[in-house]
């Protein structure tokens, strides 16, 4: 007789589980089972509400199935906005928040049951989610992009357990919830120009001269970046857009601009079209939109006018020396620029693969223009992540490739914001503090909307015990990425730690855990606070996670990555508080 055929179908995938679930029991066994009750009675209503049903609940995991993504993930941020109500009743460290992960995947029915790999991903996913959080898979968001209203955030491809291939990762932003704890969210309105550029669309209908329409946003943004009078959003936050049917006043509201740029590149030959449209967001109103049909050599002129264009349809007024500025760039060799602009899309994926093609890129770029200042610095910084980041055996070697390479970046180009915060940064390192606030002072005033130097310059103030500044610089830079990268808000985490922030300095951490949930910063950033509010368990609980995501860390380790301080006694503390939670 024929083996009967697994009964298989697509289902939508609902995870949850609590956080921390093992110390509320051990504070207190009767209590926490009472509350797990009540809580599981809240998702178990919602669920039905949502047209799914309750899988399994063993322990404190709850299971769920819904044949659709859209009713799934709804469902998943009533639940949490419920348990958060709920939750503010109730003690803080009796608080259960549950983390909550969604997938759709094929699953095997049996009975009542499902089982497979679509259940896996789910769970796995579930464990990357902050407290009170949502992560959801590729495929489903897939399925709800653009249907809810809802601000999405891709947090990149996690490698999980038991999962063959990386898996696309997104989380739910809370509105008001946990995952707005790190810092305030609230977009205030510049008092200056606002704008946008958003990713220019490839109209040629080949994929690869998508780097063509992705670079002219690029260099628009970085000449726009320039100009102190006005406020530019950064090219990460802008391109977030990229590949979506967006509304102007939905990416205007979503980064906090009254501006946006829109616009699309059609390649043909030797000629290049052109078209761009300025728009005043509250009003759709076009301030200025124009089309250029013109040779693929004209393309840097052309873009120079679009820029000078917009400042001149904002009535900003530029002196000659800005106008110059705007007008500069450091290569004429379009082909190099093109390598550049490749490298450039690589190195922002943050991984130790993409950083090394990234760099194989550049070197094509350099042998087209050796005086090419851009991918000199570029260049620069991948060997800086690589020293950083630890993807290399010799980090020393690293380092000093970035030195060399940076040094030829602003002999070829002084003048550049990136190469010399850089140089700042390497400077910090090398203990010379005054320098390297001097030479970020210089990079602040030639990108006065550059996020990523406002960042590394708060870097340097904060190893010299300029809190407070760095405090502000942080800020500035998120403002400027609204979708910045985990690392601002641990550095702002550190700042709020020095001057007893206590309470920032938590709700930082917390944005740095659910934006890098496989990095140990957030964990041992959190420890450290813990320690000095006298919450020992608490403390030991985040190096415990700590190491479990990252177990070659040690004193010494930790020491050598942090060992930048200007006054030693800074980091002889920050050491002794990770050893009364636990790292040796």
């Amino acid at each position: 007789m024929a083996e009967e055929r697994a009964k298989r179908k697509l289902s939508a995938i609902l995870s949850a589980d609590v956080r921390g679930y093992s110390r509320l029991m051990g504070e207190d066994e009767l209590l926490t089972v009472q509350t797990l009750k009540e809580y599981r009675q809240v998702i178990g209503r919602l669920v039905q509400e949502y047209h799914g049903r309750v899988v399994d609940s063993p322990g404190d995991n709850v299971l769920a199935e819904f044949s659709s993504v859209v009713d799934a993930v709804e469902c998943a941020v009533e639940i949490q906005k419920e348990l958060k109500a709920k939750n503010e009743e109730l003690a803080e460290n009796r608080r259960m928040e549950f983390r909550i992960g969604i997938n759709l995947g094929d699953v095997i029915e049996e009975g009542e049951r499902i089982y497979g790999d679509g259940v896996n991903v789910a769970a796995r996913i579930e464990g990357l989610a902050e407290a009170g959080g949502i992560c959801i898979s590729g495929t489903a968001f897939d399925h709800v992009e653009g249907k809810l209203g809802l601000e999405i955030e891709y947090l990149g491809e996690q490698s999980v357990k038991n999962i063959k291939k990386p898996v696309r990762v997104y989380r739910v932003e809370m509105k008001g919830g946990v995952s707005d704890a790190g810092v305030s969210r609230e977009v205030s309105s510049p008092d200056k120009p606002s704008i946008a550029v958003l990713p220019f669309v490839n109209m040629s209908g080949a994929p690869e001269q998508e780097y063509l329409a992705d670079g002219i946003s690029e260099n628009i943004i970085t000449a726009l970046s320039k100009i102190p009078q006005m406020f530019v959003i950064a090219r990460n936050s802008a391109f977030i857009f990229k590949g979506r049917a967006v509304k102007v006043q939905e990416a205007a509201r979503e980064l906090g601009v009254r501006y946006v740029l829109e616009g699309s590149v059609q390649k043909a030959g030797n000629r290049v079209r052109i078209t761009a449209q300025l728009i005043e967001a509250t009003s759709g109103h076009h301030l200025w939109a124009e089309r250029y049909d013109r040779n693929l050599d004209d393309l840097f002129a052309m873009q120079d006018e679009i820029t000078l264009n917009i400042a001149v349809a904002l009535q900003v007024q530029m002196t000659d020396g800005e106008q110059a500025r705007v007008r500069h760039r450091s290569t004429l060799n379009l082909d190099a620029w093109g390598y550049f602009v490749k490298a450039y899309d690589l190195f922002e994926r943050h991984t130790k693969e993409d950083n090394a093609r990234a760099r194989e890129l550049l070197d094509q770029a350099l042998q087209l223009d050796p005086h090419y200042a851009n991918a000199l610095a570029l260049k620069a910084v991948t060997h800086f992540q690589d020293a950083r980041l630890r993807y290399t055996d010799s980090p020393a070697d690293s380092m000093m490739r970035a030195v060399e390479l940076c040094q030829k970046a602003l002999a070829s180009d002084d003048s550049d914001p990136d190469s010399l915060a850089l140089w700042g940064i390497i400077e910090m390192a090398q203990g010379q503090h005054d320098q390297a606030i001097a030479t970020g002072e210089k990079a602040l005033a030639l990108g006065p909307n550059n996020a990523e130097v406002h960042a590394m310059v708060a870097v340097n103030k904060f190893y010299a015990g300029k809190y407070q500044e760095a405090i502000e610089l942080l800020k500035k830079a998120m403002r400027l990425h609204p979708h910045y990268p985990a690392w601002y808000p641990h550095y702002l985490g550190k700042a709020y730690t020095q001057t007893q922030q206590y309470d920032l300095a938590l709700a930082a951490f917390s944005d740095v855990l659910a934006r890098a949930p496989h990095q140990d910063w957030g964990h041992f950033g959190n420890a450290i606070v813990y320690v000095r509010l006298g919450r020992l368990e608490e403390a030991r609980n985040h190096v415990e996670n700590a190491l479990a995501l990252n177990p070659q860390m040690t004193l010494d380790t930790f020491a050598a990555g942090d060992g930048f301080y200007k006054d030693p006694k800074t980091l002889e503390g920050i050491l002794d508080d990770l050893r009364q939670a636990g790292l040796k």
